[in-house]
């Protein structure tokens, strides 16, 4: 339930980018579930602003605890707008990957050592905000990871 708890700390701003950033033909990734709370027919949602849309996905999201849904929505944020951010992680703490996706995750983890040196090259590039979204991933994908979970801890502060 990591994700959830970093999608209750996330800036309204951060999640609607990410929104806007998975719409495909005027439609947010969630409105489906977006148009069924709010008793709209699945095409009529284009009618509620994107702001609107993204706020109540959100909601959705929290109230529901659905970490897998969450998990999937940054995951594929990430992919498509910040590929390097994940795969510069995963490079530099020995992960194997192709092109960011992971196999097996149980018996392919980051190097517990090469944390920090990894968070530090990657928050040189990115913003503050996409880093702590992915170390609440790594976190929820590599619980017995040491370290790893404090890490994302530390990033996670409150920024509404």
């Amino acid at each position: 339930m990591k994700v959830i708890e970093q999608l209750k700390v996330l800036s309204e701003d951060k999640f609607l980018a990410m929104y806007e950033a998975l719409a495909q033909n005027g439609l947010g990734p969630l409105d489906s579930e977006v148009a069924k709370a709010v008793k709209f027919r699945p095409h009529a949602i284009r009618k509620l602003p994107m702001e609107k849309r993204a706020r109540k996905a959100r909601s959705i999201l929290i109230s529901s605890s659905n970490a897998e849904l969450c998990y999937e929505l940054f995951g594929t944020y990430l992919i498509k707008e910040h590929k390097e951010l994940v795969t510069g992680f995963l490079d530099a703490t020995g992960v194997e990957h192709e092109d960011g996706m992971i196999e097996d995750l149980d018996n392919n983890q980051p190097d517990a050592g090469k944390l920090a040196g990894a968070v530090k090259e990657v928050d040189d590039k990115f913003e503050a905000e996409d880093v702590t979204v992915y170390l609440a991933l790594c976190a929820e994908q590599w619980p017995s990871v040491e370290g790893l979970e404090g890490m994302w801890r530390d990033r996670m502060a409150p920024t509404v």
